[in-house]
C-alpha cells in the first residue's frame, strides 16, 4: 500500500473514532433533553426519571467488566462495529417506548452497548495508528464527547418541537447506522502497526490481590467515585434545572446547556498546561500534582450560586467554569496514574476507577430524583458538588501523602 494511501485511511480511521464518540454522548444525552416533552405525555414523577439514568449508569458499571474481553476476543473491527449498531438501536427503540420500564430496557441495552466506545477505541488507535499520529487519535477522543454534549443541546429541542420527540430518537439513532456502513468501508483494508509473532512474551494477567491491597490504587479509584458523580449529575439533570429554575422551555433550554459544555472542552483542551508549568518552576511531582487538583477545586466552590443567578446565562457561566474545572481534575486523576501506578496495572485501575465514578453517579441521581420529589430542590445536590473535590483531594493525600513515580 502506498505510503500516502495509508496515511489517509489512518486519517480516517481517527475521524470515524472522533464522530462514534460524539455520537456516543449525543445518543445517551438525547432523553435528558427531552424531559419536559417526556414528562408532560407520560406523567412521569422526578423519581422515574432518576431511575431512568440509574438504570444506565449500573448497567454502563457492570458491563465494564467484561468490555475488554470483547474487544479483545473478537476483535476491534467487529467489536466497535457491533457496539455502534446495538447502541443505535437502543437509541431508536425509545421511540417505541410508551412505559418507564419499555424506557429503562431501551436504557440498559444502550449503557451496555456505550459502554463498548471508551476500551475499542482506544484499542483502534493503538492497534492502526503509527505513535506519532496515536495522540492525535487519543486527543480527539477526549474533547469528542464535549463537542456531542454542545451539538445535542442545539439541535434536538428544537427538532423534537418540530418533528416530535420520536423522531429524533430515530434520527439520533439512525446516525449511527450511516457512521457504521463508512466504519466497514473504512477499515478494511487498515493494516496493524505491529503484527504479532509467535515469538512475543505473554502478556501476563493482572494480580488483583496486588492491585487491591495497594493504596495508589484506591487513591484513584477514590478520587474518580467522588468526581464523576458531579460530571454525571449536571449531564443527567442540568437541562430539568434549567427548565425549573428559570421557566425555559423545550426549544430554548439547550442554549445554557451547550455553553456549559463549551467551558467544558475548553477545559479538556487547556487544562494539562497547568501541571507542566509548575514543574517546569521546579515543583516536585507531589507538589505540582496536588496543586493544580487544589486549584481546579477551588474553581468549583462557587457552583451553588447558579441557584440564585438572575438570569439562565449567569448560572451556565457558573456551571460551565465547574465542568470546566472538573476537567481540570480530571486530567490531573489520569495523569497521577500514569505517574504512581505501574504500568502493567494503569488499564486495569482506571476501569476500576471508572466502575467506581458510574456507581457513585447512579447514587447522585437517585439522591437528586429523591430531592427533587420530597420538594428539597437542588440544593443538596449542588453543595454535594462544591465540596467534592476538595474532599478528592484529601482522599489522595491520606492514601499517598507523597506521590512518588513508579519507576522511583
Amino acid at each position: 500500500m502506498p505510503p500516502e494511501t495509508g496515511k489517509s485511511l489512518r486519517y480516517g480511521l481517527i475521524a470515524l473514532i472522533f464522530f462514534a464518540t460524539a455520537l456516543n454522548y449525543v445518543d445517551r444525552q438525547v432523553l435528558a433533553l427531552l424531559k419536559p416533552m417526556l414528562e408532560a405525555q407520560f406523567g412521569w414523577s422526578d423519581q422515574d426519571f432518576a431511575h431512568l439514568g440509574s438504570s444506565f449508569q449500573i448497567s454502563a458499571a457492570l458491563a465494564l467488566l467484561g468490555v475488554g474481553w470483547f474487544v479483545d476476543r473478537f476483535g476491534v473491527r467487529f467489536a466497535y462495529g457491533a457496539a455502534v449498531a446495538i447502541w443505535s438501536l437502543a437509541g431508536m427503540g425509545h421511540a417505541i417506548a410508551m412505559t418507564v420500564q419499555q424506557f429503562v430496557a431501551a436504557r440498559v441495552t444502550l449503557a451496555v452497548a456505550e459502554s463498548v466506545n471508551t476500551p475499542a477505541a482506544i484499542k483502534a488507535a493503538a492497534t492502526y495508528l503509527p505513535l506519532r499520529e496515536r495522540s492525535l487519535g487519543i486527543g480527539l477522543i477526549n474533547t469528542a464527547p464535549n463537542i456531542g454534549a454542545i451539538a445535542t443541546p442545539l439541535l434536538i429541542p428544537p427538532f423534537a418541537l418540530a418533528f416530535g420527540w420520536q423522531a429524533a430518537f430515530l434520527v439520533t439513532g439512525g446516525l449511527g447506522f450511516l457512521w457504521l456502513i463508512f466504519w466497514i468501508v473504512g477499515t478494511r483494508n487498515l493494516d496493524p502497526v505491529n503484527a504479532v509473532t509467535k515469538s512475543a512474551s505473554p502478556i501476563k494477567g493482572v494480580r488483583w490481590g496486588a492491585l487491591l491491597s495497594d493504596r495508589r490504587s484506591w487513591a484513584v479509584i477514590g478520587a474518580k467515585a467522588f468526581t464523576d458523580l458531579v460530571w454525571w449529575f449536571m449531564l443527567f439533570w442540568m437541562p430539568d434545572f434549567f427548565a425549573r429554575q428559570f421557566g425555559m422551555t423545550q426549544g430554548n433550554l439547550g442554549y445554557p446547556i451547550a455553553l456549559i459544555y463549551v467551558l467544558a472542552a475548553i477545559g479538556a483542551v487547556s487544562s494539562g498546561a497547568l501541571f507542566p508549568i509548575l514543574l517546569s518552576r521546579g515543583f516536585t511531582i507531589n507538589r505540582a500534582r496536588k496543586l493544580s487538583m487544589f486549584l481546579f477545586a477551588l474553581m468549583i466552590l462557587p457552583a451553588p450560586l447558579a441557584m440564585y443567578a438572575g438570569n439562565p446565562w449567569t448560572a451556565a457561566l457558573l456551571i460551565g467554569m465547574a465542568l470546566f474545572a472538573h476537567q481540570g481534575f480530571s486530567t490531573n486523576i489520569f495523569g497521577m496514574t500514569a505517574d504512581i501506578v505501574p504500568t502493567a496495572r494503569v488499564a486495569s485501575v482506571i476501569a476500576m476507577g471508572a466502575i467506581a465514578g458510574n456507581l457513585s453517579g447512579t447514587a447522585m441521581i437517585e439522591f437528586a430524583g429523591w430531592s427533587l420529589t420530597s420538594g428539597t430542590g437542588y440544593w443538596p445536590m449542588f453543595a454535594i458538588c462544591a465540596v467534592a473535590y476538595l474532599v478528592a483531594l484529601a482522599w489522595i493525600h491520606l492514601m499517598v501523602p507523597r506521590l512518588e513515580p513508579v519507576t522511583a
